[in-house]
């Protein structure tokens, strides 16, 4: 045995006989950096140079084997060599090269598994091709040598649903050739000597043939018609794997040459852009401060949201205190619970211990008083003021000192809830997003008076709850609601003056939404806005248009698919245009002496979308949202915004201020009072500033 050399400040080659075991040490999670890059080939060349060297085999130090790409190197020029030059090297190794890869083996990580001549993982291997999820397509081999390992639907599969795949599966699929228990190097070594006995066969993945699989392909083509229509990376993974049933060179040229131009797709740069949101949205001005202690919770309020909470800090591991007025109340509450955790069962979510052991965390209970220990209570009953500002009150002075003290507000003011306790550095808003055991987003209302170490608890109980934390200053609505309370004018405007809510609705899902707005208001229950309305009416200036149509609707008892009518009607699964709903839009347009005009769908999706840019710019502009990445976050992670367009304001910067200026002013003809050039967007239109510009400062 001869002591390791270090190739480069991540590579090291360590001699065991006639084995030769290359190491790769890029913490954290051993990004293919062009470091990396260059220390692979340099061992490749130094190992094949060793006459004592029979076998080659790489592994990596640490959590895991190579996780993916260096994403400090995108949007930068590439710098040499590429990652398909450097297992292209590999491959063409001329003596025999294993790869034990541990942890998790994803994107470029698994394409040099697939180059080397054989792969033996280590038991708790996960593997998995997630380019799509950038937009991109695998760029060095994947789709090339994956078919040659697994076969066609295989690699068909993992490239377009960019899921991970247990090594279990992965040796089923033929992908890797052995699972082993053991530690990295000790397995590399086995497996290396398992080489030199004759018992682990090797061979060069782009000499296997392909089997061609016409049924896979078509079955993929029309899956992506359906299902991806706007990524334009996931025919390219199409188009790719069927080239690998011809030549290898020719088939890795235009795999590379679709993977660059996926780089310059909107729909690439969208998905990137979201990538990076939810990495950039942790940068806040209270990173520094310590977080307060959380193990155990109080959470205020039974209902839908409240048991959704309760239930995401049980699956965290936390203990919940929950509390409601009434022992029916209680019950309730904690059935909905119980069907949360038995849900997650069904789904694989978690396992039937797990469960047990969340609901023994949970201690309900009607008095108040036993909150008295928690580190941390969240309020989550309906929004009213005066019935918060009554709950705070009381536990001002039932929490322990330093407890955080948090609201679920949806719109109210925190300040003026925080006023009503003699500690409003102790007030936080955390404002979930229903269903709160699913939903990623939650928003962090920092009030005027809140401690930096209260934000920087309500950021880790987040990433505890594994949930997306944004940071919000305090106005009506917050980020997102606020801008939702804007945009969602401009679609009733739509409304009344010709488009039909069905009309409007499969525009924007043509568009990339998931659902159109009149679903989402059926689907999340139109008597929450409802209740806003008419919260707001006594501060709504008169000149302001309003629309009726949706109160009139709530004032037949229609309050979506909870009551099986809404703007549609819900029978046995079926939905469709509720009559009721479409002759009162019929009245109200009569009324108002407006005749109904046509809209064509661009049209409808130009003013919802430049409505929600142009609230979304006063947001930023008012500091409301730390950044414009903050509020693509927002809409990204709670609203269900096309993630390939990469959120609002990342799909502003495609169109350019100019024209979003032009058309709030052409728009403006029409509704003066309405249509008003945001201050900051002006600016941009006049210097040519982009909102990534601003992000970067």
């Amino acid at each position: 045995m001869t002591a390791p050399t270090k190739i480069n400040d991540v590579i090291s080659l360590e001699r065991v006989g006639d084995v030769a075991l290359v190491c790769i040490d890029n913490p954290p999670v051993n990004a293919s950096a062009q470091s990396v890059r260059a220390g692979l080939i340099a061992a490749m060349d130094a190992a094949n140079a060793d006459e004592d060297v029979k076998v080659i085999a790489i592994y990596a130090a640490g959590r895991t084997f190579v996780a993916g790409a260096d994403i400090r190197e995108f949007g930068k020029p590439p710098l040499s060599p590429s990652l398909p030059d450097t297992i292209n090297h590999i491959e063409a190794s001329g003596k025999p090269v294993i790869s034990a890869p541990h942890g998790t083996a994803l994107g470029g990580g698994l394409e040099i598994c697939m180059g080397t001549h054989a792969r033996v993982g280590v038991k708790g291997l996960r593997v998995g091709l997630p380019e799509i999820n950038l937009g991109l397509l695998p760029g060095a081999g994947g789709t090339q040598r994956g078919p040659r390992l697994m076969g066609v639907k295989h690699t068909l599969d993992m490239a377009l649903s960019g899921n991970m795949v247990t090594g279990e599966e992965a040796l089923e699929r033929g992908l890797i050739d052995r699972l082993e228990e053991g530690e990295p190097r000790g397995v590399a070594l086995a497996a290396a000597k398992a080489v030199l006995d004759g018992s682990l066969p090797t061979r060069r993945t782009s000499d296997l043939p392909v089997e061609v699989d016409t049924a896979a392909l078509d079955a993929a083509r029309a899956m992506v018609a359906k299902k991806m229509p706007n990524l334009d990376s996931a025919p390219m993974v199409i188009e790719a794997v069927e080239r690998s049933t011809g030549d290898v060179k020719e088939g890795m040229k235009f795999e590379r040459e679709c993977f660059m131009a996926s780089l310059q797709t909107a729909s690439g740069r969208g998905m990137q852009h979201a990538f990076f949101a939810e990495r950039a949205v942790a940068k806040i001005p209270e990173a520094g401060a310590t977080p307060r202690p959380v193990a155990k919770i109080g959470v205020i309020g039974g209902g839908t949201m409240g048991s959704g909470i309760a239930t995401a800090a049980l699956t965290s591991g936390l203990a919940v205190r929950l509390i409601e007025i009434s022992p029916e109340g209680l019950d309730k509450g904690v059935g909905f619970i119980t069907k949360n955790l038995d849900g997650a069962v069904k789904r694989g979510k978690m396992g039937a211990e797990k469960r047990d052991a969340a609901m023994a965390r949970l201690a309900p209970s009607t008095d108040m008083e036993t909150l008295a220990d928690v580190d941390l209570v969240i309020e989550a009953v309906f929004e009213n003021m005066d019935v918060k500002k009554d709950i705070f009150g009381m536990l001002d002075k039932i929490c322990k000192p330093g407890a955080v003290l948090a609201s679920n507000t949806s719109y109210l003011d925190v300040d003026e809830i925080a006023a009503a306790t003699s500690r409003p550095e102790d007030v936080i808003g955390l404002h979930f997003f229903s269903p709160a055991n699913i939903m990623k987003l939650l928003e962090v209302v920092v009030a005027e008076k809140t401690a930096p170490e209260v934000v920087a608890t309500g950021f880790a109980l987040a990433k505890r709850m594994k949930k997306i934390a944004v940071r919000a200053g305090v106005c009506d609505g917050f980020i997102g609601n606020r801008i939702l309370a804007y945009y969602g004018k401009t679609a009733g405007y739509l409304m009344e003056d010709g488009a039909s809510p069905e009309q409007i609705d499969a525009a924007l899902e043509n568009f990339g939404f998931a659902m159109g707005p009149y679903k989402v208001g059926d689907l999340a229950g139109l008597d929450i806005g409802w209740a806003n309305r008419k919260r707001m009416a006594e501060t709504r200036p008169n000149e302001e248009r309003y629309v009726r149509i949706h109160d009139r609707i709530c004032e037949t008892g229609a309050f979506g698919r909870k009551t099986g009518s809404g703007f549609y009607i819900y029978d046995e699964g079926d939905i469709r245009p509720n009559p009721v709903a479409l002759r009162i839009i019929d009245e109200e347009r009569e009324a108002k002496g407006i005749t109904p005009r046509d809209f064509t769908n661009q049209e409808i999706v130009d003013r919802y979308m430049t409505a929600m840019i142009s609230e979304a710019a006063r947001v930023v502009e008012e500091g409301i949202a730390l950044r414009p990445i903050d509020v693509d976050a927002v809409f990204l992670f709670g609203y269900g915004f096309p993630r390939f367009r990469g959120g609002p304001l990342k799909y502003a910067d495609e169109i350019g201020a100019k024209e979003i200026v032009r058309r709030i002013e052409t728009y403006a003809m029409d509704d003066p009072y309405y249509w008003k050039v945001p201050a900051i967007l002006r600016r941009m239109a006049e210097d040519g500033t982009t909102f990534a510009d601003l992000n970067d400062k």
